[in-house]
């Protein structure tokens, strides 16, 4: 486990992880339009990497109530919150490295049907790794998910450099070639995937999409 990584999570959310929720609410977009478009098998299993407080989880239960849910986040502190937020609604948390962790060990899974990034690969250091890690746990048919900050590419000069000093200050970075490292994985693996560019760029969401066995056999 990335320990470093790990004790700085912790530093930084030891106290925001009470106030997380109602703050990021305004600037974390497309978070509910990932939850959405999961749609995973009805009793199929969900795993979000970087979990945090548990928010997006608790939403995919309402929507998805008989789905397996699996939260993984590297902080501790984190995960008080999520488990304290959850208690009652069946939702099973670990805590890891999301580019290096067992799924059979922490989970009793080998494979999940979805798997979901929501605006966490930008403060994950080895985040390609984590991007590979969980392109090859997805079961034959699933899909991975990912909505993060993008290059801001279509909105003015001006907002993107006050962005970037601003998310900065929280160590969190837009990862610029996160569509061509998934592309690349896609490839790789024989998926597809969709890319969408959220308000202007202010936020990009990928889909990477694993062939089923029947679409295997027949290609």
């Amino acid at each position: 486990m990335d320990v470093r990584h790990g004790d700085l999570m912790d530093r930084i959310y030891r106290h925001q992880r009470h106030i997380y929720d109602l703050t990021r609410k305004y600037y974390l977009l497309g978070r509910d339009e990932l939850i959405a478009a999961l749609t995973p098998p009805g009793q199929g299993s969900v795993l979000e990497i970087g979990c945090g407080t548990g928010r997006n989880l608790l939403a995919v239960r309402r929507r998805y109530p008989k789905a397996h849910l699996y939260g993984l986040d590297i902080s501790e502190e984190m995960l008080v919150t999520a488990r304290q937020n959850s208690l009652g609604r069946n939702i099973a948390y670990a805590k890891a490295d999301a580019a290096d962790f067992d799924p059979m060990e922490l989970f009793g899974e080998a494979s999940f049907d979805r798997i979901f990034i929501s605006y966490a690969l930008s403060m994950i250091p080895s985040w390609q790794a984590v991007l590979a890690s969980a392109a090859k746990m997805l079961a034959p048919g699933g899909e991975l998910h990912v909505v993060d900050f993008g290059q801001q590419e279509k909105l003015p000069r001006a907002f993107r450099t006050a962005l970037r000093a601003w998310l900065a200050k929280f160590h969190v970075t837009p990862r610029a070639h996160l569509r061509e490292v998934v592309e690349q994985l896609a490839r790789q693996s024989g998926a597809k995937v969709e890319f969408a560019v959220l308000r202007g760029g202010y936020a990009w969401r990928l889909v990477l999409r694993r062939a089923t066995i029947e679409e295997r056999s027949a290609a």
